[in-house]
């Protein structure tokens, strides 16, 4: 178990014990590791998606990489504006879907 998780696991025994964690509300004690472990899989599937997207907008396998000298600005800026909107729309998904989680498991909306 990495610290981050060492620190959820114990805050929640805290929490367990005592009913009340200092300066946290139960939203917010059950959406971190929610919240954690959405982040790191919407990074997943927004880097599969924009591959995906990526080769149907432009026929090629890469993206290209904006230090790339053989491409030109707009090629390079399409691209990572592709990349920004699909990111942003994988995350806010991941986001909305896990505090409806939360708002289902504990009966509030998370702030």
């Amino acid at each position: 178990m990495g610290p981050a998780a060492a620190n959820v696991a114990e805050l929640a025994v805290r929490v367990g014990r005592s009913g009340y964690a200092p300066g946290m509300n139960t939203q917010k004690v059950v959406y971190k590791p929610i919240g954690m472990v959405g982040g790191a899989v919407a990074g997943v599937v927004a880097g599969v998606a924009f591959k995906q997207v990526w080769r149907i907008v432009s026929g090629k396998r890469e993206a290209p990489h904006a230090t790339d000298p053989t491409k030109g600005w707009t090629e390079i800026l399409l691209a990572a504006a592709l990349q920004g909107a699909v990111f942003g729309l994988v995350k806010a998904a991941v986001d909305r879907g896990g505090a409806h989680g939360v708002k289902a498991l504990t009966g509030s909306w998370p702030d």
